[in-house]
């Protein structure tokens, strides 16, 4: 079976997608990512010794914004009505994994609100510390579950 884009049409325009005759069903998304960095910055976060406070908690809260907000910043996403939002940040030996958890009952899934939370926590992360390294590196954002809908459950690996 030959998959198609789905937000682009026959012409090969992107166009946002028709989701009117979808069953709302429960959705949710996991997303995670990474942020690295120095040992002094980790010292320096974990301490709470940063001039600008604490960035895990500003992270967390900018995740949960950033999902709420991904139709504003993602031209063909529906804005969805968010059940629940949780990020999470945890210490690693060169930073902190990030994950945000997403969930709705709606016509289409929560992927790019999961991915945008991680997304957006690290960059929160990196405002708040690149006063102190401004070589940390934000990556490895991934999808690493979702279920609901017509495509049913995936998760990473599998």
């Amino acid at each position: 079976m030959k998959r198609k884009l789905s937000h682009v049409d026959a012409r090969g325009r992107v166009r946002m997608v028709d989701v009117g005759d979808k069953r709302v069903t429960r959705r949710e998304a996991i997303a995670r990512g990474s942020i690295s960095m120095s040992s002094e910055a980790c010292r320096l976060v974990r301490t709470g010794a940063l001039k600008k406070g604490d960035p895990l908690q500003a992270a967390r809260l900018a995740g949960i914004m950033a999902a709420k907000r991904t139709s504003s910043l993602i031209p063909l996403c529906h804005p969805l009505p968010l059940s629940s939002i949780a990020v999470e940040l945890t210490p690693t030996g060169r930073g902190y994994d990030i994950e945000a958890r997403v969930s709705t009952a709606a016509r289409t899934g929560v992927e790019m609100e999961a991915l945008t939370a991680v997304t957006v926590a690290a960059l929160t992360v990196y405002d708040m510390v690149k006063a102190v390294d401004k070589a940390m590196v934000i990556g490895d954002v991934r999808l690493m579950f979702k279920s609901g809908g017509r495509s049913g459950v995936y998760r990473r690996g599998s």
